[in-house]
This record gives C-alpha cells, sequence and structure tokens, in this order.
C-alpha cells in the first residue's frame, strides 16, 4: 500500500466518568507520536458518569510522517459507524450501545472491552430488576466483532494494584490492532512519570489477556458459591438435583445457597419444601415448560431472603465488604481506612425484629398518629471502630431471633398466602398462575420502597387474585396491573388500570343479572 492509499486506522473509545478515558486517550496519541505515525484525537462529553461515556475519538495513519514527502494527512473529527477498526469499552454496557450504534463491524472491528458492571441511573432506579443482561452483549459480541477482547479489566486493575485504563492500554497494544510495538507503548507510560510501577504492572497484564484471549468468557462461575458453603448445605442439592429439570435447577440451588446462608438450614429446606408443591402443578408438558416452578424458584428465594436490621448489619461487618472497600479507595496494607455507614431506620425497620405481641401495638400506635413517615433516625455509625462494629456485629448475630420475628412471620404469611393463589389458580389457568407468581417481583427491598410494593402488591392481590367473581382473561388482566403498578412509585397507575378492569367488568354483572 502507498502512502497515498494508506487509510487511516480509527479507534474509538467510550469510558464511564473517573475511569481515565482521557489519559488512555492521550497514551495512545502519545505512542502513535512516538512510533513516527500522523495521528489525531478528539472528544465528545458525555451527559453524566453514569447515563452516558465519553468518546475520544483517534484516527492514526499507519505511515511514517517522513514517508509523506511533507504532505498533511485531513483526519475526520468524529466516528463514523461502520468505519471503526478498534473500539474499546470500559465497561460491559458501553460494548453494547458501541455495537447497537454501529461502531462494531465484522469485517475488521477488534473490540477490546471489560466484561465488569456499572449500573446506569435507568438500571439503579427501575422500581423492577432494570438489570441488562450481560450475556446478551456477549453473544451478540462473538457474533459482530472480528476479534473480540473481553476480560474483566477491573479485575484486573485492582489485583495489579493500578488503573482501568493502564489495563485497557495493555489490551490495546496485546492485541496488535495497531502497528505500535509494546516498547513504545511502555515508554509513554514511563515518560507520564505518573504512577509507573503500577501503571506498567496493569499494562502487562492487560497485554498478556490481550495476547490470550480466544473466546467469549462466561459472566461468572456457578460452581464458585458452593465451594464455601458446608456439606448439609450439598445435600439440598443433590435433593434438587433429583426433583427438577435442568431448566430449573440453577436458580433452585441459588436459592438454596442465598437462604442458607441468609438464615440456617431448615430455612432452605423449607423453600425446597414449597418448590415441591410448585413442581406438582408444573411439568414438561406445560406451555412453555417448567415456566411456573422457575418463576416460583426465583422470586420465592429474593422473597424469603428479605431485608431487615439484621441482613443489613450482617453484610456491613464481612471482611470481604472492608477488603472491597479497600481496593476501591486503592489502600495500601499499612493505611487505614475509615468507614461511616449511614442509616435511617424507621418505625417498621425498628419493631421488625420485635415480636408480634409488642411490635403490633407500637405500628398501630404510629399508624393512628401518622408518624410512620416521619419518624426516622438519621444515624452515622463508624464501622472500623470496634464500638461501631460490636454494635453492627450484636445486631447480625441475631439471626437466631429472626423467626419470632413481626416481620418474619408477617413475610411468611403472605409467601403463603401467594403460594396458595398459585396452587389454586394453575389447575385451571396456567398463565394467570406464572403472572401470579410474577407478582411477587413488587415486594422488595425495605422501608418506603417495601412499603409501597406491599401495598400494590396486595391491591392486585385483593382485586384479581383472591376476587370471587374473577375477571375474563385474568392472565392479561393481572399482567396489565403489574405493569402499571411497575409504572410509578405512588400507584397511580394501578388505580386508574384497576378502576377500568372493574368498570369493564360491571355492565357484564349487570347483563347477568337481566
Amino acid at each position: 500500500m502507498t502512502a497515498a492509499a494508506a487509510r487511516p486506522i480509527t479507534v474509538l473509545i467510550a469510558a464511564l466518568g473517573g475511569e481515565g478515558g482521557g489519559v488512555l486517550s492521550d497514551w495512545v496519541i502519545a505512542a502513535a507520536t512516538a512510533a513516527g505515525y500522523p495521528v489525531q484525537g478528539t472528544s465528545i462529553p458525555g451527559v453524566s458518569q453514569r447515563t452516558g461515556a465519553t468518546t475520544y475519538y483517534i484516527e492514526l495513519l499507519p505511515t511514517p510522517t517522513a514517508a509523506l514527502d511533507g504532505r498533511t494527512p485531513v483526519f475526520a473529527l468524529t466516528p463514523a459507524p461502520g468505519s471503526i477498526d478498534v473500539m474499546v469499552a470500559s465497561e460491559l454496557l458501553e460494548a453494547g450501545r458501541a455495537m447497537q450504534n454501529g461502531f462494531v463491524a465484522p469485517e475488521h472491528t477488534t473490540l477490546i472491552a471489560s466484561t465488569h458492571r456499572t449500573y446506569s441511573i435507568l438500571e439503579r432506579t427501575a422500581m423492577a430488576d432494570g438489570r441488562f443482561d450481560g450475556n446478551r452483549v456477549l453473544e451478540t459480541a462473538s457474533k459482530l466483532a472480528q476479534r473480540a477482547v473481553l476480560f474483566d479489566m477491573d479485575a484486573a486493575a485492582k489485583s495489579s494494584g493500578s488503573v482501568v485504563s493502564a489495563v485497557i492500554l495493555g489490551a490495546i497494544a496485546g492485541s496488535g490492532a495497531v502497528p505500535i510495538a509494546r516498547a513504545v507503548f511502555e515508554r509513554v507510560i514511563r515518560d507520564s512519570g505518573i504512577e509507573v510501577a503500577s501503571n506498567l504492572a496493569g499494562f502487562a497484564l492487560g497485554f498478556a489477556q490481550a495476547e490470550t484471549a480466544a473466546a467469549i468468557p462466561a459472566l461468572a462461575d456457578p460452581e464458585k458459591r458452593w465451594r464455601a458453603m458446608p456439606r448439609a448445605a450439598h445435600a439440598l442439592r443433590d435433593r434438587a438435583q433429583t426433583s427438577f429439570p435442568g431448566a430449573v435447577l440453577p436458580v433452585v440451588n441459588e436459592g438454596i445457597a442465598r437462604l442458607y446462608e441468609y438464615q440456617d438450614h431448615a430455612y432452605a429446606e423449607l423453600y425446597l419444601d414449597r418448590l415441591d408443591r410448585v413442581r406438582a402443578l408444573d411439568g414438561a408438558t406445560r406451555d412453555p415448560p417448567w415456566a411456573l416452578a422457575g418463576a416460583v424458584a426465583r422470586h420465592l428465594a429474593v422473597w424469603m431472603a428479605f431485608e431487615d436490621v439484621i441482613r443489613v448489619a450482617d453484610l456491613k461487618t464481612r471482611a470481604a465488604r472492608v477488603a472491597r472497600i479497600r481496593a476501591d479507595v486503592k489502600a495500601k496494607p499499612e493505611e487505614p481506612v475509615a468507614i461511616v455507614d449511614y442509616l435511617k431506620p424507621g418505625i417498621e425497620e425498628m419493631t421488625a425484629i420485635l415480636p408480634p405481641a409488642l411490635a403490633r401495638p407500637i405500628l398501630n400506635w404510629a399508624e393512628r398518629r401518622s408518624f410512620g413517615e416521619r419518624f426516622n433516625i438519621g444515624l452515622y455509625i463508624r464501622t472500623t471502630t470496634i464500638a461501631g462494629f460490636l454494635l453492627m456485629w450484636t445486631l447480625a448475630r441475631l439471626k437466631g431471633l429472626r423467626r419470632a420475628s413481626w416481620r418474619f412471620k408477617d413475610e411468611n404469611a403472605l409467601q403463603e398466602r401467594w403460594l396458595a393463589a398459585i396452587a389454586a389458580t394453575a389447575p385451571r389457568d396456567y398463565a394467570a398462575a406464572l403472572e401470579v407468581a410474577e407478582c411477587a417481583r413488587l415486594i422488595k427491598g425495605y422501608g418506603s420502597t417495601h412499603k409501597r410494593g406491599r401495598t400494590n402488591f396486595l391491591r392486585i392481590f385483593d382485586a384479581l387474585i383472591a376476587s370471587t367473581s374473577p375477571p375474563t382473561d385474568l392472565a392479561a388482566k393481572i399482567k396489565q396491573a403489574r405493569v402499571a403498578a411497575f409504572a410509578d412509585p405512588d400507584g397511580k397507575a394501578l388505580a386508574k388500570v384497576l378502576a377500568a378492569i372493574d368498570g369493564g367488568a360491571a355492565p357484564v354483572h349487570k347483563r347477568a343479572a337481566e
């Protein structure tokens, strides 16, 4: 290829705020310049750290400046879909956005992306589970990219004591997608004079990962959690293995592990006993097969592991949490880290672990005086101090008393009511039973979030599921109400839907009477 015919190599970098996208772009431009290639870089700021990435667009001509005989190449200022040679994403969903926008082409694009997730605002604020399925991005990458270099760059940065931008730079160099030698990239890092040793370590790790990247990785190791579980828990998993089909087993096994850790062996066993009741209603001949067992297994596991102050205290005193925070702030072994947890429990949270005989009078008193929403105590607890840690640790040790608590008995009663409704509905209307199961998604979280979700659940339950005269097309009506309940936190959309359903049913009753 002659100098006149040479086509620029195009590199597009999408990085979230605080991840060093600007530094990464500067490193690539400096390396291209040091290698003697004409290069140009531009950037477009993102909306914010979590709703849009800042993009950095680089064009470099793979012809040395000395060979151009004084001519100056004209580079584009913005990327064009279908023309990107190297697409870099610092997070998995950003790789998905790049593919959706047409920046990854199977003819010539090398996709370099981290498989870790930083959840977006829309994912975090969704009333249901708003998380995007990362496996869809991985599957699409295997089809759209000419070559995909995908691994957890965030974990690689933490393990090397570096930053994610240094790991990505190593992946760019190791992929061979740009004609710049490794030594040139390393020299650029040294010339920067900033955290040279750690950045070189991150670069080396990224380079090695890119060199050996051959297949699309799996997002998680399903056996990792079970390797730390006691033998008694494995006996429950063996029981599930003989009772449930392969399509449902991963969810059931996750539920067993979660509830064993949350409470005890008997609680995980109760989970399986309840699922056995649902399994008897389901089967391979259903349409779709085993869908009801799968839905109940998933939602029941989450519901039975409801969040209370005991659970919160347990999570906040785990060694893994402290280790993660230290890694996030890049604290050295000899450096102290202070952790201050902010809690704002209300009446319901404080009474949740009391016996019903004590909790109900307090809650009734608070409701009569409208204290439920106003009586919240802001607490700042330094969990890295002896006093703060012991307070949280003591709360976590109250797990054995949970079964006698008001919240436990209340949740357990509603769970049984929900399971009974599924059992009553499934024989006559399988699709409606599936929708009854999905309504459990409304009950989640704690405080006002839990209260709103529970209220909406009960409104749907009483109006449609437990109704003595259910409407025709019950499955569609329950789904319509459930979707409306997720539409707004105040339940106004749900009220309109339930009113319309009730209004639509009235003429039918009138005609029947006539």
